[in-house]
C-alpha cells in the first residue's frame, strides 16, 4: 500500500497552508493511501479543541470539517511531542483522533516507503 505524510507546521499563522494540507490529506486517504498528517511547530495548535473552528479559507470547506472528515476516513494525525510541550498545550485535552508522538515515529513512517509533502 502506498503511504503519504503531509507535514503541516502552520495553523492561524498561515490558515491557507493549514487548509490546503488537509485538503490534500483528504484526497490521499480517499484514494486508499495510508495517510498521516504530521502537525509540528504552530500546527500542533490545531489539535486544541475549538482552535480550528473559525478557520475557513474562501473556496474550501472549513478546516474543522476537513480535519473531522480526514479522521473519519481513517487518516492519522500525529503531533510533534516537543512542539506540544513548548506551547504548553494540555496533553490530556486534545481533539479526538490525534496522537502525540516523537520524531522517531515520523522517521519510521517515512523510512518504510512513505513520501512527504510539506505545507
Amino acid at each position: 500500500m502506498a503511504k503519504l505524510m503531509i507535514s503541516i507546521p502552520h495553523s492561524k499563522d498561515n490558515t491557507d497552508k493549514a487548509t490546503v494540507g488537509f485538503v490534500v490529506a483528504n484526497a490521499s486517504v480517499a484514494s486508499g493511501v495510508e495517510t498521516a498528517v504530521w502537525l509540528s511547530v504552530e500546527g500542533v495548535r490545531l489539535a486544541v479543541p475549538g482552535y480550528a473552528d473559525d478557520i475557513h479559507e474562501e473556496g474550501f470547506a472549513p478546516l474543522k470539517k476537513l480535519m473531522d472528515d480526514f479522521i473519519d476516513a481513517g487518516g492519522i494525525i500525529w503531533l510533534c511531542s516537543p512542539c506540544v510541550k513548548k506551547r504548553k498545550i494540555d496533553e490530556a485535552n486534545l481533539v479526538e483522533g490525534t496522537t502525540i508522538v516523537g520524531g522517531a515515529k515520523a522517521v519510521e513512517f517515512l523510512t518504510t516507503g512513505a513520501s512527504c509533502i510539506t505545507y
